[in-house]
């Protein structure tokens, strides 16, 4: 295996991007009315986007593999 082939990168990466959406959205809620309405708004959809991303990079190392045909 070289180096930064590693077979579980990428559910860590789909991993950390949902946690840096969390802590984005968590901010955005915390800050009240420090935030402007639409910067809110864009943070919410940036969070939502980094979310179904992540979920997806986390969740496309799930199948199992397949027999090679003989």
């Amino acid at each position: 295996m070289a180096r930064g082939e590693h077979p579980m990168r990428t559910p860590v990466y789909g991993g950390l991007l949902i946690a840096a959406a969390m802590i984005g959205a968590t901010l955005a809620v915390s800050g009240g009315r420090s935030w402007p309405g639409w910067a809110r708004v864009v943070v919410y959809a940036v969070a939502v986007v980094a979310i179904l991303v992540g979920a997806l990079l986390t969740l496309r190392d799930r199948t199992p593999p397949r027999r090679p045909r003989r």
